[in-house]
């Protein structure tokens, strides 16, 4: 029997899976599935507005065919342009050569629909593809840079204008990433953000007209909040490269137009000479199948197909659609290989999303549920996830998230930059935590010494940091000579050594270090302090330093002459390191803290007051510096605050041209 052989023109979406699910459910059977595209890769055509608005690089969006198919063995990939259809013969002609086939899918797309306005093609920038994302993204720059050095303020603000026409899907999420990048262009610039002017031109009075009219508000309102100028029932009769007409005779100056008013089928498939309707879609029934050419076998999905589900209501040009009747095409396919039976199309849009820039957006989902702001944006990177894994590919999964998530920079996400590698480090915040939770532990301890937790009453008594004698080993010798109160002495000398364990946050066996003080010099001299990085059950802990150099003691003596200084400062010890380990568990200086964590280590060190098994926490202060505040930490905000204030305190404020406007 000879092998089925299936081509598939185009790889977006309709394409992607129509091409995922054919080679899955035909696996068995003996099939070549062909796919034809005139690029290598297949773009995320739902995201071409962060390429374009600067909030991802152009690779994020761009998922290489051949990683979407490697384990594909009944797919072969052909990068070539169809110029052609041999529909007598079954043959798809291209430029580089011909297939035939038993099945043919198209699913070349759709492309923008300038519905005549004089102007749109010479002047003006589309988004529908790769390309035009980044014609758009450089052309934004460049732009920026020239008006940053313009003297002349009208045709500054002219460079400044940036004009969406159409206030669909794409055109909305467009000016959403205006809205967030212009803080960018303008500090890179050296420029102010009200210079900017962000504009939506609609020939309808209302929009984002899929959703219901309480939705497509919300977003209108927080447009009007961002300074976005909607010019609503307004069409654009003419496009200049300075400026544009709307109907009414309504100049606006602008060097920027960008068009997402409308889209058609892929003018590429005029000439196959199969049946066409507006926006040169193309004919088909409820199996796909083109119309007049059922017999032929040849399909149509996608944003090229033209079926009415309902009178004068042809199928949607968006993503579910595009993967809807990429099933049902397959359906018959499959059910023509397998002799089973076929399903025509039925719909099943499960809602609408739209991102008003990178952390707000407005969703409707099964029309009960209405979401906006960051519930929304949730949700939409959850659809994406999705799409990655219903076209199973793990990889692209893992770098959308990687791309969305934390290679992004300047908040531009819906963590607001609280997971950007750029901007912090994430996976360090339980270890702040912990950390500061430890100093928070051990700073207690000293608070409430021999009484219980759970009754302040009890705190500040026998064995707490603020009674009795001082607890440092300098300060023993004019306490016990009776400088401070002498009835303390043999108190804090007996629980000197258990309480100087817990200066160091911790040592487990440090308790067995205060026995061996307690209980005489023979016992204490049967007991031998052992080295480890880590507590070992039943040794004695180690101590890092054995006793305090000369040096270090003298100098301690001078700060502290005597034991109502030495106690002050015992005190203050443990109120800063409460502080110490709230601002580590905020976020709070967490760079300062760690710092002044591991001036403290070295001190308690030099003090013979630190063992071994607690070293580590001079590693962990110095991993912590790195900016791990930031992450989920009030670092995030003060510190940039400080910043900015400080900087324009001492710098003053950067300009793009001095000299001007004295």
């Amino acid at each position: 029997m000879a092998k089925e052989r299936i081509v598939v023109v185009g790889a977006g979406y309709a394409g992607v899976s129509a091409t995922k699910l054919l080679s899955k459910k035909l696996k068995k059977e003996d099939v070549e599935i062909t796919l034809i595209d005139r690029h290598s890769y297949h773009t995320m055509m739902t995201e071409l507005h962060e390429v374009a608005g600067g909030r991802v690089e152009p690779t994020a969006i761009q998922y290489d065919l051949q990683r979407l198919f490697c384990r594909r063995k009944n797919v072969q990939l052909v990068t070539d342009t169809v110029i052609g259809i041999d529909k007598d013969k079954k043959v798809v002609k291209t430029k580089l050569g011909s297939y035939p086939f038993d099945h043919l899918i198209l699913g070349m797309g759709g492309e923008p629909n300038d519905f005549g306005t004089p102007g749109v093609k010479e002047n003006g920038f589309t988004l529908w593809s790769f390309d035009d994302a980044i014609r758009l993204r450089e052309h934004i720059l460049a732009t920026v840079e020239k008006a940053a050095l313009e003297p002349d303020e009208a045709l500054r603000r002219q460079m400044l204008t940036f004009v969406v026409c159409g206030s669909g899907f794409t055109g909305i999420e467009m000016v959403g990433e205006l809205i967030d990048w212009k803080a960018r262009l303008a500090k890179d610039f050296k420029l102010d953000e009200d210079e900017f002017t962000l504009m939506v031109v609609e020939a309808l009075p209302t929009i984002l007209n899929m959703l219901t009219r309480n939705d497509a508000a919300k977003a209108e309102r927080f447009l009007k909040a961002k300074k976005v100028e909607l010019v609503l029932d307004s069409p654009i009769v003419e496009v200049d490269k300075e400026y544009i007409v709307l109907k009414g005779g309504r100049q606006i100056p602008t060097n920027t137009l960008i068009w997402t008013a409308g889209v058609k089928a892929n003018s590429d498939a005029a000439d196959f000479g199969l049946e066409s309707a507006r926006g040169n879609r193309l004919v088909a029934n409820e199996h796909m199948q083109a119309k007049g050419y059922e017999d032929k076998n040849i399909y149509i999905i996608g944003d090229q197909v033209y079926y009415e589900e309902f009178e004068n209501t042809p199928t949607p040009q968006i993503v579910q659609a595009a993967e809807q009747t990429a099933h049902a095409a397959c359906s018959s396919i499959i059910g023509d290989i397998k002799k089973t039976e076929k399903h025509p199309f039925k719909s099943n849009y499960q809602g609408f999303m739209v991102s008003i820039g990178s952390k707000w957006g407005v969703a409707n989902l099964f029309d009960k549920i209405h979401l906006s702001g960051f519930l929304a944006i949730v949700m939409k990177h959850i659809v994406n996830l999705k799409y990655f894994f219903d076209i199973r590919t793990g990889y692209y999964m893992f770098q959308y998230i990687m791309h969305e998530f934390f290679h992004i920079k300047d908040e531009r996400n819906v963590a607001r930059g609280h997971s950007s590698r750029y901007g912090n480090v994430l996976w360090s915040v339980p270890l702040r935590i912990f950390y500061g939770v430890v100093w928070f532990v051990e700073a207690g301890k000293k608070v409430v010494g021999n009484g219980e937790v759970l009754k302040p009453s009890t705190w500040f008594g026998e064995g707490s940091w603020f009674t009795g004698n001082s607890v440092f080993p300098w300060t023993w010798e004019y306490a016990a000579s009776g400088t401070s109160s002498s009835s303390d002495v043999a108190s804090s000398a007996s629980t000197v050594a258990s309480t100087v364990a817990s200066t160091a946050d911790v040592a487990s066996g440090a308790s067995a270090a205060g026995d061996a003080a307690t209980s005489g010099a023979g016992e204490a001299a049967a007991k031998v302090a052992h080295f480890g990085l880590s507590y070992a059950y039943g040794e004695d802990p180690m101590v890092v330093v054995e006793k305090s150099p000369n040096w270090f003691t003298k100098m301690m003596q001078f700060m502290m002459p005597n034991n109502d200084v030495a106690m002050f400062f015992q005190k203050f010890m443990v109120i800063f390191e409460l502080l110490l380990a709230l601002a580590l568990i905020a976020g709070l200086f967490t760079w300062l803290c760690s710092a002044t964590t591991i001036v403290l280590v070295i001190a308690f060190c030099m003090s013979g007051m630190f063992y071994w098994v607690n070293i580590w926490f001079v590693p962990v202060a110095f991993a912590l510096m790195n900016g791990s505040g930031r992450a989920i930490g009030l670092d995030k905000w003060v510190v940039p605050f400080l910043q900015r204030t400080l900087g324009r305190w001492w710098y003053g404020k950067e300009k793009s041209l001095y000299g001007l406007n004295k």
